[in-house]
């Protein structure tokens, strides 16, 4: 398959892959890339699969997340990388703490940014409040309706959406036009394929920095809390306050500076 991607920063940098979520694309990760590229990294933002036209299997179990780790993997591969650094948001954050979980060999440390590692998620849904902030979830894995409402009065529903959780205007904009020019069906294929493999629960021993925000409508604290026991190496929580969900777009300047000392303090080449 063929990914489209937005790369920064010198070609013999260490390797900085950043995954992004739901409906975005790489795009979301645009100061994230300035500012690797500032600090001599090689930042890789590639549209998951779904997301780029020549990326878009069809069938619902083609979305599974360990199909979504070994695209992660295949890229690392043809950028000529065997270990790297991984950051992840939103979905991409669920494929981050999957990779490193069950692939802990080619990474180097990793940055979940708003997402819970997935068993404190599925802890956490034990209780009613994280349920009912997820209750979105069903609706997108319903057949064809949710590419209606994405389509719905132009696009217009679906940005309104986002901008109630946080999203800019311009940002929900340029999201959702993105999202409906390639089609809508790969991306929801995402939440479609949930439940269609094992949970992905292995323990993280890569360093990890978890970055969520007090407001975000998504993830609760419960969640975010949970994910430290679910780490056998260095984890580091930064919590933002006021934030939202969607913190590569809106609030990149408030943690660039912790990310970078993050992934100085723990080098591709210390791990092998």
């Amino acid at each position: 398959m063929r990914f489209d991607a937005l790369s920064a920063g010198p070609a013999d940098g260490e390797l900085v892959l950043l995954l992004h979520g739901f409906p975005q694309t790489g795009t979301c990760w645009h100061d994230a890339l300035k500012s690797l590229a500032d600090a001599g990294y090689r930042a890789v933002a590639p549209s998951q699969r779904g997301y780029s036209e020549g990326a878009r299997p069809q069938g619902v179990e083609a979305y599974r997340v360990s199909e979504l780790c070994a695209d992660v993997i295949a890229i690392g591969a043809a950028l000529g990388r065997d270990r790297f650094h991984v950051v992840g948001h939103d979905r991409g954050g669920t494929v981050a703490w999957a990779l490193a979980g069950d692939h802990p060999q080619v990474v180097a440390s990793l940055t979940a940014v708003s997402t819970p590692h997935s068993a404190a998620l599925r802890q956490a849904l034990r209780g009613r409040q994280q349920r009912v902030r997820m209750a979105y979830i069903p609706v997108l894995r319903l057949p064809l309706i949710p590419e209606s409402l994405i389509d719905a009065a132009g696009g217009i529903v679906a940005e309104s959406l986002l901008t109630a959780t946080g999203l800019s205007p311009a940002h929900a904009h340029r999201d959702i036009t993105a999202l409906r020019a390639i089609g809508a069906t790969g991306p929801l294929n995402w939440y479609r394929a949930l439940g269609t493999e094992r949970p992905h629960a292995a323990p993280v021993s890569a360093p990890v920095l978890h970055v969520w925000s007090d407001q975000d409508p998504v993830f609760t604290r419960e969640a975010t809390d949970l994910s430290g026991e679910h780490c056998t190496g260095e984890y580091h929580l930064l919590e933002l306050e006021g934030g939202s969900h969607w913190i590569p777009d809106e609030h990149w300047a408030d943690v660039a500076d912790l990310f970078l000392e993050h992934l100085v303090a723990n080098p591709v080449a210390a791990g092998g």
